[in-house]
């Protein structure tokens, strides 16, 4: 393949730039990008070859990725269908059952796979983009049977030279699974910053006494507030199902610690422990 358009080039889309000209995968790299300093700014450090509008970009491409909010990437999917002759499409969005219930009855629909890199951090924009960011995270493609085969293995072989694990999943499981070990992290780490700034009104203090613990938890607050609310809004049901048993979890410990049952306190940071198991 040739060229390649990435449409949104924050640190997802800057990531992907990157990957794909450190793995040589495509000769050629077009950006899109509606905020024109993050377009100046991705072209200048070199992240893509040149700018193009929306049209001329998919017109030269043979792979279009949407880097792009979830909210207006199942908008922006429709318009990119309906304008691609044999190019391939995919995104790279938190949730997945909203996109892919829009492009179900597409007459491209096969064109387009939809993929979820499970990789990320707390910063934005084209300055962010990192070199092996998907390197040994997992990369999921949902509802695969639904695209073209051929066109999911080209994805697949994309995501492998990246070094990325490949998961296999439909959407409604997907999404009930990224409420739970994405999605809630970052409103638990929201809540924390909100709950420290709120009460401490000497950041000095926080400057100061601030610990590996809250640093480590309170780090993902500092992500954009646009991209965080499309993916709450878009996998609205899960992630308040994700919040009340959390809530459920928090009341445990309140009244525990509250009551001075140290056994119960410890009963629930013992079982809490067997998240070692797992990660």
């Amino acid at each position: 393949m040739e060229n390649v358009t990435i449409i949104g080039l924050g640190l997802i889309g800057g990531s992907f730039a990157k990957s794909i000209r450190d793995n040589n995968i495509f000769k050629h790299i077009i950006g899109v990008d509606k905020n024109q300093e993050h377009a100046a700014r991705a072209l200048d450090i070199g992240l893509v070859d040149e700018i193009l509008s929306f049209d001329d970009a998919i017109t030269k491409s043979d792979l279009i990725i949407l880097s792009i909010p979830v909210d207006i990437a199942k908008n922006v999917i429709i318009e990119v269908l309906d304008k691609i002759d044999n190019q391939t499409v995919i995104d790279v969005g938190s949730t997945k059952r909203s996109i892919i219930k829009i492009v179900e009855n597409h007459p491209k629909r096969k064109q387009f796979v939809a993929t979820h890199p499970m990789s990320g951090t707390e910063n934005s924009g084209p300055d962010a983009a990192i070199s092996n960011l998907f390197k040994n995270k997992a990369a999921v493609i949902c509802n695969a049977s639904d695209s073209d085969s051929h066109r999911v293995d080209s994805v697949v072989d994309i995501y492998k030279k990246f070094g990325s694990k490949i998961e296999f999943m439909n959407a409604e499981e997907h999404d009930v699974s990224t409420a739970y070990v994405s999605h809630i992290s970052h409103v638990s780490s929201f809540a924390l910053a909100l709950t420290v700034m709120n009460k401490e009104r000497n950041t000095k203090n926080i400057v100061t006494l601030a610990s590996g613990g809250f640093k480590s938890t309170a780090r993902l607050a500092k992500s954009d507030q646009n991209m965080w609310e499309a993916i709450f809004s878009e996998n609205k049901d899960n992630v308040i199902e994700v919040i009340d048993d959390y809530i459920e979890n928090m009341i445990l410990f309140k009244h525990a610690i509250k009551s001075g049952n140290s056994e119960v306190v410890k009963t629930l940071i013992r079982q809490a422990n067997e998240v070692k198991k797992v990660i």
